[in-house]
């Protein structure tokens, strides 16, 4: 189903499908490379700025996902008075000036400042591309389209990675936060040519404390917002718990500095497969069941991995286990988000604000404390994982009260 009609001139001005599509995971991916492109980077980035232990370097990860959760409660209220493409533009100016701060960062505190600086600026992309595809479509229609951008997007932890160690090839780890800049600067240029406003005229609302107060309210009252934004926050916590431990893992445990870059495509591939394989199969067997297939699944992988590491594991089958874990991950995250968003179209600027609040703060400060936990082992990653599924799949049942894969 798709959302009323936006005005002819308007409609006009749209770009095609697979245009937009790769428009909106463009914008995300904004946000997916300034965090994966600093894996490789963390030993050189402590050397340089004096940060001498590797849990104090994953702070150049942590610090942006707080940023980047601290200003999302701002650009929903914005985008729904002002509009989406004002907002936009300006965040992305933004996100420039703060990548080139962090290429000319002279200390470590300079830098976490810039880079939470960068995180803030950059929380917009999340904020807006939900509210952008609210705006045009609803439904399983929504969660299609929410799942092919979550497929381009993810082909950046493939080669973001890449990205950061051939850069540390040729010159400083400075220029990775310059084709940062770089990167963000063209998809202004993108977005200031093809995308045109989609917010609909009669869902504008005023710039008031009372209208956003009114629109938050309506979010985290909402069962099913509320339900799917706490069970998508634990599955980031978890994502953002191995995100922050992957470099140490691959290094400390498994002895494979070189590596690293291979780990995370082979780790990301699966989640990219299930994202296309949703996008698929969605419209025909329901957001719901897809939903809760890929929870329960990710649940049980979880338990699988953390059984088998009390035996013994090698790199490739923590490869393996964990592509298959990151497999359901895709299966779930993209139709958590559209079942959150979809009984709130009228307010999409303020609900994706306010749910991207709690879904990255909260899910930062579950990362951290996995990553924080890291002991030479895989263990703390893994028992997180369970924990957090398990989790997510209590809330998920009382939110259905208990009719789980129904539609």
């Amino acid at each position: 189903m798709v959302s009323p009609a936006l005005p002819a001139d308007t409609a006009a001005m749209r770009p095609g499908f697979r245009e937009f599509v790769v428009l909106m995971a463009g914008l995300m991916a904004l946000n997916a490379l300034a965090i994966d492109a600093m894996v490789p980077a963390l030993p050189a980035i402590g050397e340089a700025l004096g940060a001498a232990s590797d849990n104090q370097r994953q702070l150049v990860i942590a610090m942006y996902m707080l940023g980047f959760g601290t200003t999302q409660l701002v650009y929903g209220p914005l985008a729904d008075r002002y509009g989406r493409r004002p907002v936009l533009v300006v965040s992305l100016v933004l996100y420039i000036g703060c990548a080139i701060a962090c290429a000319m960062a002279a200390s470590f505190p300079l830098l976490l400042a810039a880079r939470a600086a960068q995180g803030a600026a950059a929380a917009s992309t999340r904020v807006l591309v939900v509210s952008i595809i609210r705006d045009r479509f609803e439904g399983a229609a929504m969660a299609r389209l929410m799942s092919l951008v979550f497929l381009v997007f993810l082909l950046i932890p493939m080669l973001a990675p890449t990205f950061g160690q051939l850069t540390l090839l040729i010159a400083p780890w400075r220029w990775i936060f310059l084709g940062l800049a770089i990167f963000a600067a063209a998809m202004l240029a993108w977005a200031l040519i093809r995308l045109p406003e989609t917010l609909h005229p009669e869902y504008r609302r005023p710039l008031s404390a009372r209208a956003i107060w009114g629109g938050a309210r309506e979010t985290v009252t909402n069962r099913q917002s509320l339900g799917y934004t706490l069970a998508f926050t634990l599955m980031m916590g978890a994502l953002i718990g191995y995100l922050n431990s992957v470099q140490q893992i691959v290094f400390d445990v498994f002895h494979r500095p070189a590596l690293v870059a291979i780990v995370f495509a082979a780790v990301a591939g699966p989640m990219a497969a299930t994202s296309w394989l949703n996008s698929r199969l969605v419209e025909r067997i329901g957001t719901r069941r897809l939903a809760h297939l890929g929870l329960v699944s990710f649940t049980l992988v979880a338990a699988l991995h953390l059984g088998v590491h009390r035996i013994g594991e090698s790199l490739w089958l923590f490869v393996a286990l964990q592509g298959l874990n990151m497999a359901c991950f895709g299966l779930a995250s993209a139709n958590f988000g559209a079942l959150a968003i979809q009984p709130l179209g009228h307010v999409a600027g303020t609900a994706a604000s306010v749910q991207g609040t709690i879904g990255t703060i909260c899910g930062a400060l579950l990362g951290i404390a996995i990553g924080q936990s890291f002991d030479g082992s895989v263990l703390p990653l893994e028992t997180g994982f369970v924990l957090l599924g398990a989790a997510a799949l209590v809330i998920v049942t009382l939110t259905e009260r208990g009719r789980l894969f129904g539609e």
